[in-house]
């Protein structure tokens, strides 16, 4: 779930008084050096997966059990690599600092329109 655009200016402000009060420790835990090392795990597990599953098809040469269970193994390790690009990323409206009201290019999702409708019909006074 993406932070919102107050939340993430608090987070923000948190990290910059973490950096003033400590800077030693602020640096050994720097959250943006592990944002970056997630797609470098996710590619490597990719290509561990990629070769698990080149030895799996090898091995049902002579061990058909085996080579298929690796090779399934393999496959399911890239899929979870993939799954750890794509959704182990900050969210996109998070990244730009947008909140859940603002609309991207595709505009509002259904049901953000429907949710802002609701919204209109009840804080609206009858007219």
């Amino acid at each position: 779930m993406p932070l919102s655009e107050h939340e993430q200016r608090m987070l923000d402000e948190i990290e910059r008084a973490l950096y003033e009060d400590d800077p030693k420790f602020a640096t050994s835990v720097n959250v943006s050096r592990i944002r970056r090392r997630r797609p470098i795990v996710a590619g490597c597990l990719f290509v561990a997966g990629l070769v698990a599953l080149v030895v799996g098809v090898i091995a049902t040469q002579s061990l058909l059990a085996v080579g298929v269970i690796v090779s399934v193994l393999g496959f399911l390790t890239m899929v979870a690599a993939v799954g750890l690009f794509v959704f182990g990323q900050p969210g996109a409206r998070a990244a730009k600092g947008m909140d859940s009201k603002s609309a991207d290019k595709s505009g509002p999702s259904l049901g953000n329109r429907m949710e802002e409708r609701f919204r209109r019909r009840f804080d609206e006074p009858n007219q």
